[in-house]
C-alpha cells in the first residue's frame, strides 16, 4: 500500500492500463475502437467468451507491477448459474509454464458458491452489483500473462475487465511473487484436517485466506483450529489458533441476540477480516427441495499487517470440529478455499484444479 503521507513524493514508473479497447496497454492507444456511436465512442467495452475458450487478458513485458484489477460478468445465463465458479482465472509471471494463480473467478474475489456478496476489505472489494476489484500488488520482471477460461456450458456474451499497472526500471533482487490457489473437499474426511495449502517451497509470506464453508452436519461448526506448519514442522504446527470463527476475527458463533435469545448469525465486512456471505438456501438455482439447503458461509482473513513468514516451506490446515451445545464432536463438511501468498520463484506445481462440476455447490 502507498501510505497517504507519501503520495506527494515522486513515484518512479509509467502508468498503463489494459482493457478490451487497449489489450496491449500501449501509450496513447486507448479508446479508439469503433461502435454503434462511431469511432472512440465506447466501441469495445467487453469481450465475449465462447464455451471452452481461453482468452488472454494480459500479455505484456516487464518489469512492472499490476496494481489494480477490475472485472465484472453476468452471474447467470440460459444454461444456469455458477458462472463465477465456471470461469477460471490464471496468472503467469516471467514466462513460467505453470500458473502462479489458478482460481475460479468468483472465489478469487471472495465470492464463492457461484453467488454474489458485497466485500469491503483492503485488497479485495466487491461492489454492487458484482464489480470485482483486487488491489494486490503483482510484480513481474520479464513478463505477465493473465488468462480466463470459460468452462460454463454456454457462451459468455459480455466479460468486462481492466488491469491498471506500472512499468518500472527494475525490481529488487529479492522480489517475491504473488500466488493464489483454490482447493475443495466435499465432503471433508472425518477426523482429518482440511488442507488449505500444502507443498509451498521457498521463501515468502502468507497473506490471506478465503473459505466457502457449507455445513453438512447439524449444530455449530466453527470449533476447528487453523494450523500453520512452518519451515520443517511435521507433526505439530508452530502457529495454532483457538477456533475457526476466532481466526476470521469473530467470536461466540457470530450470533445476534434479540431479548437474550439467539436469532441469527451476523455478517460483517471489514478491512482485514470478514464474513460477507451467509445463506440457508442455495440461491444459485431454483428447485423444489432447495428450501432446506445446508447453510453456506463465506469468510476472508487478510494477513497484511501480520503476514505469516516462512523461509523453506509452508502447510496450512483447519480442523472440522463442532459443538452441539453440550460437547465437542468431529464433523465433516463441504469446504472450498483460496489461499494467497508471496514467494520467491520457482514455485511448486499446484494440485489439479477440480473439474467444473466438482467445483459447483452440491
Amino acid at each position: 500500500m502507498q501510505p497517504m503521507n507519501q503520495l506527494f513524493g515522486r513515484i518512479k514508473g509509467k502508468s498503463r492500463a489494459i482493457t478490451a479497447e487497449n489489450p496491449r496497454g500501449l501509450k496513447g492507444e486507448g479508446g479508439q475502437a469503433a461502435g454503434p456511436l462511431g469511432v472512440a465512442r465506447k466501441g469495445k467495452a467487453f469481450i465475449s467468451l465462447a464455451q471452452g475458450e481461453t482468452a488472454t487478458l494480459v500479455d505484456v513485458e516487464g518489469p512492472g507491477i499490476i496494481q489494480h484489477i477490475w472485472m465484472t460478468v453476468t452471474d447467470q445465463t440460459e444454461a444456469g448459474w455458477f458462472v463465477l465458479r465456471d470461469l477460471v482465472l490464471r496468472m503467469y509471471w516471467d514466462e513460467e509454464e505453470t500458473p502462479s494463480v489458478e482460481v475460479p473467478l468468483g472465489d478469487f474475489f471472495c465470492n464463492g458458491f457461484g453467488a454474489r456478496a458485497v466485500v469491503n476489505s483492503v485488497p479485495i472489494v466487491v461492489n454492487p452489483v458484482g464489480g470485482m476489484n483486487s488491489y494486490f500488488a503483482m510484480p513481474f520482471n520479464k513478463a505477465a500473462k493473465v488468462t480466463v477460461t470459460n468452462e460454463h456450458p454456454q457462451e459468455i456474451e459480455a466479460f468486462f475487465y481492466q488491469f491498471d499497472y506500472m512499468l518500472v526500471d527494475e525490481l529488487p533482487e529479492d522480489t517475491e511473487y504473488f500466488h493464489a490457489q483454490f482447493r475443495r473437499e466435499n465432503p471433508t474426511q472425518l477426523k482429518q484436517d482440511y488442507t488449505i495449502v500444502d507443498g509451498i517451497k521457498g521463501r515468502g509470506k502468507y497473506i490471506g485466506t478465503y473459505m466457502a464453508w457449507t455445513s453438512l452436519s447439524r449444530y455449530w461448526y466453527g470449533e476447528g483450529e487453523v494450523k500453520f506448519y512452518l519451515d520443517g514442522d511435521r507433526d505439530w504446527p508452530t502457529i495454532c489458533g483457538t477456533g475457526t470463527e476466532d481466526y476470521f476475527g469473530g467470536a461466540w458463533g457470530f450470533v445476534k441476540y434479540d431479548n437474550g435469545n439467539p436469532v441469527q448469525e451476523q455478517t460483517y465486512s471489514t478491512p482485514f477480516m470478514g464474513f460477507p456471505y451467509f445463506s440457508v438456501k442455495d440461491t444459485t438455482r431454483a428447485h423444489i427441495y432447495d428450501g432446506a439447503a445446508c447453510p453456506m458461509r463465506g469468510f476472508y482473513r487478510w494477513h497484511i499487517l501480520d503476514p505469516i513468514l516462512f523461509e523453506e516451506d509452508l502447510r496450512i490446515t483447519v480442523q472440522q470440529i463442532g459443538h452441539d451445545g453440550k460437547a465437542l464432536f468431529e464433523r465433516n463438511d463441504d469446504i472450498s478455499s483460496v489461499c494467497y501468498w508471496y514467494q520467491t520463484e520457482p514455485h511448486q506445481a499446484f494440485p489439479d484444479l477440480p473439474d467444473v462440476l466438482d467445483r459447483r455447490p452440491r
